[in-house]
């Protein structure tokens, strides 16, 4: 099949968070199956030097915005089996950050929209499916059904759209859109794009999208309901159908404990003792008491509300009471800059915190970590839980979306289980949980080495995920067969015929 990935970041060359990772594993995956894919993401400034060197032009165009015209360049290059395009325009891309800070995203990413359809005849590729990727592409799937569908070379195209995040949803006022897209007031109407009196990219995908997909079965089905659906939890039941959870994967390459050169000491489920030495280089590093015995409890991520760091907030001093260390990576809101930086004043030598995205010293964390805790409020997917068990650090998370489907707590009856979890947003509860992941710790290795044991032999690949998506691009192509009518009356009757 020929498939167009469009999204506004993909691991190697940026990455913000983890729709990078699920976009630059995802298309290398469905090119080695034997498949035409190609990427599109813009041409920031922050893409590496050594990458921009080896892009060659393919053409450059001029992108109607309203009243304005505006240069679209594309430049390529092939890697992994895959055509990466990236859009280059130094005026929305060229500057030094990738999303939020100029006040004119719905104008940036606009553009990205339509420059993505009117590129697609100049580079003489014709995909059958367009995959669009959050609501920085969101627009896509709503200008290809709304102003170029009726031209030959579009009319077969179809669309699947993947929410990675549904909070962040790409809202702006109504005429700012109406203005650089071209979009007619009988549009902005609650069963098409007008959303609470906004413009609102991730609702335009939704509507207009052949296909929506999620990045967990949990997840696409906690969006239907009021509490996550984030006020598009009507739409989304109205489309419940053609809305499906596709369970994120990792790089196994990139997080491979048995050949990771950013680790202390490599190790496999054969051998744990490198894990030993990566705990003792992560303790020395961050300053923290080296402490074999210690069981250290490490977090990535965004520091943040969604990933559950008011409950560590409300209880962190009931934490440290236990014989623990805890080890914090991550960039985010000033509430928890301020918490951990006391905390590590408060606590020293047993808590350490890193305000930064620093990719070696996640690894190291994963690596020398012996649990991985991850309380959030509602995670989509969440890789960090995945990748923790990867490299044998126990999880501690709690029961929602991707986490559930992933993270199985551990049942003394059965047997079963590969970590610790907790259903209740609550800080007492992930409390509780914390106090029973120590005492496996401490008090039965057989039992925490089996957890290390199932975690680490997990199937975390793209390969299953893959052939899902492969399988819902397929399915765009055979023709829907017409609902029956519904019945009138309460009590239908029914006829057997023999």
């Amino acid at each position: 099949m020929k498939i167009l990935f469009v999204a506004s970041e993909a691991v190697p060359f940026v990455k913000t968070g983890g729709l990078a990772d699920v976009v630059g594993a995802l298309a290398p995956v469905l090119a080695r199956e034997g498949h035409d894919v190609r990427v599109i993401i813009p041409d920031y400034h922050a893409i590496p030097q050594h990458y921009q060197k080896e892009m060659v032009h393919v053409c450059d165009f001029e992108v109607q915005l309203g009243w304005r015209r505006q240069y679209c360049g594309i430049e390529k290059l092939e890697k992994d089996g895959v055509i990466w395009y990236f859009m280059d325009n130094k005026y929305y891309f060229g500057r030094p950050y990738i999303y939020g800070m100029g006040g004119d995203e719905y104008e940036r990413f606009g553009f990205f929209c339509r420059g993505v359809l009117n590129m697609l005849p100049l580079i003489q590729f014709q995909p059958e499916v367009i995959h669009a990727h959050d609501w920085q592409s969101g627009m896509v799937p709503a200008l290809l059904k709304i102003q170029y569908a009726h031209l030959p070379f579009y009319s077969q195209i179809r669309t699947v759209f993947t929410i990675h995040n549904l909070q962040y949803q790409g809202i702006f006022g109504i005429r700012e859109i109406q203005d650089i897209l071209g979009l007619g007031d009988s549009l902005w109407t609650d069963d098409k794009l007008e959303c609470f009196g906004c413009a609102n990219f991730m609702k335009a995908a939704l509507v207009y999208s052949d296909t929506i997909t999620t990045v967990s079965p949990s997840y696409a089905e906690e969006i239907q309901t009021a509490y996550y659906g984030e006020r598009l939890d009507g739409i989304l039941k109205a489309r419940k159908d053609d809305l499906h959870g596709v369970l994120n994967g990792i790089d196994l390459d990139e997080y491979d404990p048995q050949k990771d050169p950013q680790i202390a000491s490599r190790f496999s489920s054969d051998d744990l003792s490198g894990k030993a030495a990566c705990k003792k280089a992560i303790q020395e590093s961050l300053g923290l008491q080296i402490r074999p015995d210690v069981p250290v409890i490490g977090m990535v991520g965004r520091l943040s509300n969604q990933k559950g760091l008011d409950l560590v907030d409300y209880v962190i001093a009931d934490i440290m009471r236990l014989d623990i260390q805890l080890v914090v990576l991550g960039m985010g809101e000033g509430r928890y800059f301020n918490l951990f930086s006391w905390a590590e004043g408060e606590y020293q030598g047993r808590i350490a915190a890193r305000f930064t995205m620093d990719h070696a010293l996640a690894h190291q964390i994963y690596a020398g970590a012996d649990l991985f805790l991850m309380p959030s409020q509602f995670e989509p997917c969440g890789l960090s839980q995945m990748i923790a068990m990867r490299y044998g650090t126990v999880p501690i998370v709690r029961e929602t979306g991707g986490l559930r489907d992933t993270v199985l707590s551990y049942n003394e009856v059965s047997g079963e289980g590969n970590g610790f979890t907790f259903f209740n947003y609550n800080a007492h509860d992930m409390l509780h949980t914390i106090e029973r992941a120590v005492d496996y710790y401490q008090n039965h290795q057989d039992i925490w080495h089996c957890l290390q044991m199932r975690g680490m032999k997990g199937d975390y690949s793209w390969k299953q995920s893959a052939q899902r998506y492969l399988k819902l691009y397929q399915d765009l192509f055979i023709p829907k067969e017409p609902k029956a009518a519904e019945p009138e009356g309460e009590n239908p009757v029914v006829v057997n015929i023999e």
